[in-house]
């Protein structure tokens, strides 16, 4: 069976749905703090992305969870310098990357060669990368050709198929919120880090405001 792109498996339910809703308290995540009046949990989910009853894979990018649960009555802004991560205890640390970045990497997935294995576990799906055509008249993402459907009742002809959303849209609305935020938050970070997993010896999660800062490890 061929594996398709995580993401073109996403539910169409789930892709109109927005962000997703913060825990009651930042103590129910598996690692949390408070920096002044601010409360923070966090999950270090290493490369995965659960969406809804699935889980998605982002081999080139670290994934962490994050929930702020600002005072209230006195609003924050989440900006790119508030979470960063450093790895391996270098001084070093490492920015947050937008969403189209992360999407851009498993939909063209044959632009950097690697070894992988086709593996389909579950609700995990990784698999071999596919080819992606990236201009008009690239074939190399093209399937074998398919046998021959049945003609579609007239009633059905006329229906349009419903086009997915975009990859980049979708971690976006999973995406930890940037900007003024008065209540609680939550959402994903991702962090551009290739490496083989047997050379990450630590992870950390830097929070940096004016109020105050903290560091978490995650690894």
């Amino acid at each position: 069976m061929r594996l398709l792109p995580a993401l073109a498996l996403m539910p169409v339910w789930l892709l109109g749905q927005g962000i997703r809703d913060a825990k009651p308290k930042a103590a129910d995540y598996p690692l949390h703090t408070s920096v002044g009046d601010v409360s923070i949990g966090v999950e270090y989910l290493v490369h995965s992305i659960p969406v809804g009853d699935q889980t998605f894979f982002a081999a080139d990018y670290l994934v962490v969870e994050v929930a702020v649960y600002p005072k209230a009555n006195d609003p924050m802004v989440i900006a790119d310098e508030t979470f960063t991560l450093r790895v391996n205890g270098k001084k070093q640390v490492i920015f947050p990357q937008s969403p189209g970045f992360v999407a851009a990497s498993m939909k063209y997935p044959d632009w950097e060669p690697r070894v992988s294995k086709e593996v389909n576990v579950g609700p995990v799906i990784i698999g071999r990368p596919t080819p992606v055509g990236r201009f008009p008249g690239d074939n190399r993402g093209n399937p074998l050709p398919q046998p021959p459907k049945a003609p579609q009742p007239d009633d059905q002809r006329n229906i349009e198929e419903q086009a997915p959303d975009d990859p980049a849209e979708v971690l976006a609305r999973v995406g930890l919120p940037q900007g003024e935020v008065s209540k609680p938050v939550t959402g994903f970070l991702y962090f551009h880090y290739k490496a083989r997993p047997k050379s990450i010896h630590s992870v950390e999660l830097v929070y940096q405001m004016k109020s105050g800062s903290t560091t978490l490890p995650l690894k």
